[in-house]
């Protein structure tokens, strides 16, 4: 049984025997996906409500996928047509969910910390699906599976996070989940881009692009979050692009087995090539697909709790 937690908000929450578990799900998960019929009846008769406050295409399309897969009940919440436009809280919000008896929510939500006050006031599980720059931890626990399926495992692994990572709560879960996994990170940007205190969280620091592609078996890109800044953190996307963009130039030191992912949306020509994101060294899609099984094991781990479930 896996009931560790009520809610899934960070990875610094879960252990890495947590993680194996929720991994053996999404494998057996992953068998579903690639069946004439991906359906199964796990959640059969359970509502999932997905709240969404800010755009998003991936995350949101990837749990939804996830939820009709395991026939559960999907309800999309979007804040552009909710009471949220006419003052009601984000308490109130939850308070009127819980009166629905959903069996779990999902929340992408622009302010760090929201799903964490969301499940403070909710008996529901509660699934992070990226809090503002806080943390995404169903991405990283999908980079994490991609490059376990690639490797076998990420003990000894040297991975490079390269991009905006003051803005990127992928980059924080994904530190916080591959160190725990074994693999050394390192993450490197403008010094304009990078938090203060990050080697806390387990990663050493570079602003030579170079410097973190010399050995790295793992390449994880990051773009610009603009919409993010309040100023322009770097003189232009051109500059940007020069002094921090994967290239075949840069690439063409490193390792011939080296991976490259990127968690999307991708701007091309901008933080990596477009001959680079439709290579051979590319996980990307890779990424997006994994992320389907692994939502669909999240979901049932956390709804059901039995992780010694076969599923038929």
């Amino acid at each position: 049984m896996l009931k560790p937690h009520k809610n899934l908000l960070n990875m610094g929450a879960i252990s890495r025997e947590e993680i194996e578990i929720i991994f053996n799900a999404a494998s057996a998960m992953k068998e579903i996906c690639l069946r004439d019929i991906k359906k199964v009846p796990t959640l059969r008769g359970k509502t999932i409500m997905n709240l969404f406050f800010e755009p998003s295409t991936r995350t949101r399309s990837s749990f939804e996928v996830a939820e009709k897969r395991l026939s559960a009940d999907t309800i999309n919440f979007s804040a552009s047509s909710s009471s949220i436009t006419k003052g009601e809280t984000l308490i109130d919000t939850a308070n009127n969910l819980q009166a629905m008896n959903p069996d779990a929510i999902v929340i992408r939500h622009p302010l760090s910390g929201a799903s964490d006050l969301l499940a403070a006031h909710m008996n529901t599980p509660v699934i992070n699906a990226g809090d503002g720059m806080h943390e995404h931890p169903t991405q990283a626990l999908l980079d994490i599976f991609t490059i376990i399926e690639k490797t076998g495992g990420l003990q000894g692994l040297k991975i490079s996070i390269i991009g905006d990572i003051t803005h990127s709560r992928v980059a924080r879960s994904d530190v916080i989940g591959m160190t725990k996994m074994g693999a050394g990170v390192t993450i490197c940007g403008p010094p304009t881009m990078i938090p203060p205190g990050i080697e806390e969280l387990g990663a050493k620091v570079t602003y030579d692009i170079n410097k973190a592609l010399d050995g790295a078996d793992v390449v994880i890109m990051l773009r610009l979050q603009l919409e993010r800044q309040r100023q322009m953190l770097f003189p232009s996307t051109r500059e940007y692009s020069k002094y921090y963009g994967l290239t075949s130039k840069r690439l063409a030191n490193t390792s011939k087995n080296i991976i490259i992912m990127h968690p999307g949306p991708v701007n091309r020509g901008v933080e990596i090539s477009s001959d680079i994101v439709d290579g051979p060294w590319s996980l990307i899609l890779d990424q997006v697909n994994n992320g389907v099984a692994v939502r669909m094991a999240i979901l049932y781990l956390y709804v059901i709790g039995d992780s010694d479930a076969s599923f038929a």
